[in-house]
């Protein structure tokens, strides 16, 4: 006789599909976060001497520099 009243009325309809697409977008947004958080992790796990070894490979420091670097790393 009266359908809508089975769910409460067409507004707990509407509220009900409101919730379902927000946890489906929440969800969806803490797995991409999770992935960045993973990422992240791998760049901390590099250790100094990577860092200053991957620096000169790329340029980004000279020979004088880098061997100053490594002898304050290994003191």
């Amino acid at each position: 006789m009266f359908p809508n009243f089975f769910w409460g009325g067409l507004w707990f309809g509407w509220f009900f599909w409101i919730v379902i697409i927000v946890l489906i977008v929440w969800v969806l947004v803490r797995g991409s976060n999770r992935n960045h958080l993973n990422n992240t992790e791998q760049q901390v796990k590099e250790t100094p001497m990577e860092i200053i070894k991957r620096r000169y490979a790329l340029g980004e420091i000279t020979k004088e520099e880098f061997d100053r670097m490594k002898k304050d790393l290994e003191s």
